[in-house]
Order: C-alpha cells, then structure tokens, then sequence
C-alpha cells in the first residue's frame, strides 16, 4: 500500500512538472518575454529623441575628422581652355585682350594648396570639444530613457500585481456576500449585514474594473517603447527581491569619474576656449602655400611643336600680416570671453547641482527602500488581521464593520506597497543612472 501511494505520489509530481513545463513553454511561446535589458534595448533602437541625439553625436564626430582635414594640403586637378580674339595688327597669335597670353591657351595642373594658422588648429580643438560634447549629451539621453522605461517596466508590473490584488479583493467581498447570506438565512446575523456586504462587493468591482484598465495603459505605454505596434502582445520577466542599495561613498566615486553632465559642460568650456582662440589668431599672421606642375602653353600637348617640354611647375610662399580691420577682430574675441566666462558659470552651475541631485536621488532611495521593508510588513500584518477578523465573524463574535474595514486595511496596504516597489525601483535606476552603471 505504501508503495503504491509513493508511486502514486510520484506519479503526480511528474505529472505536475510536466504540466509546468508545458505551461511555462506554452506562454513563452504564445507571447514573447521581455527583460529590463531587452526593454531598455528596444526603446534605445525605438524612442525618436534618443535616436535624433544619436545621430547628433555621429555627425559632430564627422565635423572633428573634416575639421583636421584643414590642418592637411589639399590637391585639385585643374582643367581650363581659353580662347581670345586675336588682334591682327598685332599679328595673328597676338590676343586682343592684354590679359590674355595667348589667342590659344590651354591649363591642365595639378595644384597643391596649403594653408597654415592658428585659426585651424583653434577649429580642430573647437571641433574635438563638440564631439566630445556631442558623445556626452548622448549619454545624458541614454540614461534618462534608461531611466523612464525602468519606472515603465516597473509601473506595468506593479499594474499587473494591483490587478492580482483587486480580483483577490473581489473574490473575497463576493465570498463575504454569501457568508453574510448563510448566516442570516441561519437567523445568526441581521439582514443589514447582508446589505453592508453587497455594498462591499460593488465597490470592489469597480476597483476591479480600474485595476485592468491601469493594467491595459501601463501595458500600451511601454509597448509604443518597445515595439512597431504597441498593441503587441507580450509579457514582462517577473521581478525578484529588490536589489540592494550600494553605500553613499561607492555611488559618490563611480559618479565623480563617469558623470556625462559634468563631461558635457567641460566640453562646453573646451569648446568656448577654442573659440576665443581661434578670435585672436586673426590678430596673428596666416601663411599660404602653393604648388602647381603641369601645362599652361598655346597647345594641349605634353611637348610644342619646337618639341619642347610644355611641362613645367611654379610655387607660391604667402605671407598675410593683419594691420587694421576697423576693431572687428577686437569685438570677435571680446564676444568669444564673454561666452567663455558664461560657460565657466554652467561648469561650475553642473557640479552644484550634480552634488545636490546626487544627496537628493539617494535620499529618495533610501527612505524608499525602508518604508519598502516597512510595506512588506504591513501586508503580513493586514492579511493576518483579516484572517482573524473573517473568523470572529464566522463564530460571531465579531461585527461586520471589523470585516469591511480589515478587507480595506488589506486591499491598500497591498497596493502601497506595489506603489512603494515602484518608488524604490525608479529611485534606484536613477542613481544607478547617475553613477554610469546602467
């Protein structure tokens, strides 16, 4: 017998895993099963902001690789034909205009130009200071979309464990409502308690009914996130025990080496540098240099018809000396320091409020992460209450009133503490976001 008992028992073990299995296969198969991870990857290849920032940073990475290219020699190859009226009291090769070399004139040179100043080396650190700017402003947006579809992601579950509770919650007025029924067919309690149940029980549908409507707009918001059609079915990866809270000194470090706001406003000083820099070099002189071999000759050929070498080279050394300009150079540099001392006071503004954001952020998620213990307490606490309470009323020796008010105490403890996952969660995605771990 004992035997065919452990058989038995075994039997439906197997039968319960199997079960289990097929179930858990049967949901990832009907709908896929979204993780943070997946989630923060599908908004950062989805969301148009991001995307418009993204592409800002790629293109101020262009603008530094063409800004170098001035510090290079630049080539062209240059074609031209001229034809000029001959003057025929001058001869018949001779041209009627005087600027003319010829009445025939044939150009095809390879020219070389290079021009060296201080206004391209200030262009190519203007340029490295917005790219860099550009990479910092990028990461800005990645971690507060990071951020947002942390408090989206969170916010749907906590939506789905609302609805979990309020059908729970219906459950049980609907089951108070027949006990309330029993006990007054059985003459043990008064009709107006039958009344205060039925009260109760509509109430809860209605809390039902907001529960799933919360449950379908949390679940679209983070669809639009997520996918082409925001209506796409899916399911989100059930969240585990809340993750610890790093210590203040370890948030303090990783955010003083990797803050993107920070990084963000010093490249903005950077570039303003480059600015004032690339002002007063007008004041200083520019030199220019050219190269030019190939043919300017009256016939398109390598040798004349004196078989001579149409083939030559020329080059050029320039030398521009600024004198005066009417001050305008003075009022360049004189806006680029004002717009320097303006960024210096952004620098300074960034780290101000990065401390004061910082103390506040961890502040939040302490108190979250406390009262999120508390919450965990109080569930226990009000489930109990209300076991207790339903029995006394089933012996009679409690009233309704105590049954109504402990389903109540149960029904928003429960959703506070939904509410308060969720407050620790975003509170921690944004700190993590501040010190680059996310």
């Amino acid at each position: 017998m004992r035997n065919g008992i452990a058989a038995a028992g075994l039997l439906g073990c197997v039968l319960a895993g199997c079960a289990g299995v097929l179930a858990q296969s049967g949901a990832a198969g009907g709908k896929p099963v979204v993780t943070l991870d997946e989630a923060i990857q599908r908004a950062e290849a989805n969301e148009p902001v991001f995307a418009g920032m993204k592409a800002d940073s790629q293109a101020a990475g262009l603008d530094r690789w063409i800004a170098r290219t001035t510090l290079l020699p630049n080539a062209v190859y240059h074609n031209q034909a001229i034809y000029t009226q001959s003057g025929s009291e001058l001869g018949a090769n001779s041209p009627k205009f005087i600027a003319g070399n010829g009445v025939h004139e044939y150009m095809s040179q390879a020219v070389v130009n290079e021009t060296a100043g201080l206004v391209q080396v200030a262009g190519v650190r203007r340029a490295d200071a917005v790219a860099a700017r550009a990479a910092a402003e990028l990461e800005v947006a990645r971690r507060g979309l990071v951020a947002a579809v942390t408090g989206l992601y969170y916010g749907e579950l906590a939506a789905e464990r609302k609805l979990a509770i309020a059908e729970q919650a219906q459950t049980e007025a609907a089951g108070f409502t027949g006990l309330t029924g029993k006990r007054e067919n059985a003459r043990e309690a008064a009709h107006a308690d039958v009344v205060k149940a039925e009260l109760l029980e509509q109430q809860r549908d209605r809390e039902l009914g907001d529960a799933r409507l919360g449950a379908e707009k949390a679940h679209l918001e983070l669809g639009v996130l997520l996918f082409a059609d925001p209506r796409t079915e899916y399911a989100l990866a059930a969240g585990g025990e809340a993750a610890e809270l790093p210590t203040l000194e370890a948030v303090e470090e990783a955010t003083g080496k990797s803050n993107p706001e920070l990084k963000s406003a010093l490249e903005g000083l950077k570039a303003s540098q480059a600015d004032v820099l690339g002002a007063r070099a007008a004041y200083l002189p520019e030199l220019g240099l050219n190269l030019t071999y190939g043919i300017d000759a009256p016939q398109f050929a390598v040798n004349g018809p004196d078989h001579l070498s149409n083939m030559g080279y020329s080059a050029s050394v320039t030398l521009d000396l600024p004198v005066w300009d009417w001050l305008a150079t003075h009022g360049k540099v004189r806006q680029s320091e004002i717009r320097r001392d303006a960024a210096k006071v952004a620098l300074t503004s960034a780290q101000r409020r990065l401390i004061a954001q910082l103390e506040e952020t961890y502040g939040e998620a302490s108190v979250a992460r406390e009262q999120l213990a508390s919450l965990d307490r109080s569930v226990a606490t009000a489930a109990e209450s209300l076991r207790l309470t339903k029995m006394r009323y089933a012996e009679g020796e409690g009233t309704v009133l105590e049954v109504v008010d402990a389903q109540a105490s149960y029904v928003d403890v429960a959703n506070a503490q939904e509410d308060g996952r969720v407050r620790y969660e975003v509170a921690r995605a944004q700190l993590e976001a501040l010190a680059g771990r996310l």
